[in-house]
């Protein structure tokens, strides 16, 4: 079995399966919320991980050629970026306020859609959905210092997840390539769940750490493979910027959190960068 789209004009539109893996996300990341008061960030990153590779690995097994050779090699790093992000990311909330956490990470995916932008319409999809962000975000530049680098290491390791995601995604095989690369990550990664005891002991964690995976890494990251196969890096790297869209419309719904008028301003300058961003291929997608 294939993770693949539906031929012609069923096909779902890029932004709105954007939508759809950040409404996940942000689910999952709720679910979260209800483990950082037992373990660590970064225990909590493991468990994601681990339950992501859990279900992807059941669901996909992954022929013998995907635990092999180059193959092998691309996916297992591309895995280790991945947990590496989302561990960096947890670091960082756990330190920083959210908004500035976001505000910074996202400068992983501004650099890759600068380095890969070309001509007028780019660089303004680009200004509007950085606009956007900030404005989104209402980043406030307090907070500790090691929060702040956790914050820089996760716009890093960002860019590279694109970057890798992209080369992953032109091979073929994503979803299969995705799930050994958790599978390799969730071991390297491993003396993480040291600090991972008491959920252990408690199946109800147990299952929140399950949950958190399939919400925040299962479903976001194979729509990530899908939309990658028909659009290239800036394009993609524009799209991200519907995250925070995403988590503002969710903490309206579901928390009673009304945005603000920069917040609203922000929402609208995405909105147009995706617009602008509009063509569904940017060319062929490189191996």
């Amino acid at each position: 079995m294939t993770f693949r789209e539906a031929p012609g004009p069923v096909r779902v539109p890029a932004p709105l399966l954007f939508v759809i893996g950040g409404s996940s996300m942000y689910l999952g990341a709720s679910l979260a919320v209800g483990l950082f008061a037992v373990v660590g960030p970064a225990a909590v990153a493991w468990l994601r991980l681990l339950g992501a590779a859990v279900v992807l690995l059941a669901w996909r097994r992954p022929g013998r050629a995907a635990w092999r050779g180059r193959r092998l090699v691309l996916a297992g790093t591309f895995g280790l970026v991945t947990a590496l992000m989302n561990v960096a990311f947890y670091e960082a909330v756990a330190r920083l306020p959210l908004g500035t956490a976001v505000a910074v990470e996202f400068c992983g995916p501004v650099l890759v859609a600068a380095l890969s932008s070309r001509g007028a319409r780019d660089w303004t999809a680009l200004l509007l959905a950085g606009t956007g962000v900030a404005l989104i975000a209402d980043a406030r530049w307090t907070g500790s210092p090691a929060g702040l680098l956790w914050a820089v290491a996760a716009a890093v390791a960002w860019a590279c997840y694109i970057l890798l995601a992209k080369r992953v995604a032109g091979r073929g095989d994503g979803v299969d390539d995705l799930a050994v690369g958790f599978g390799v990550a969730s071991v390297v990664l491993a003396p993480l769940a040291l600090g991972t005891g008491p959920v252990w002991s408690d199946p109800r964690l147990l299952a929140l750490g399950v949950g958190v995976g399939v919400l925040s890494s299962v479903l976001p990251y194979a729509l990530d493979q899908v939309v990658l196969r028909r659009v290239g890096r800036a394009r993609f790297a524009v799209l991200l910027a519907l995250l925070p869209v995403t988590a503002a419309v969710v903490g309206f719904v579901a928390l009673a959190q009304v945005p603000g008028p920069l917040e609203c301003g922000g929402i609208l300058a995405v909105v147009a960068a995706v617009a602008v961003r509009s063509r569904d291929h940017d060319g062929p997608v490189p191996a």
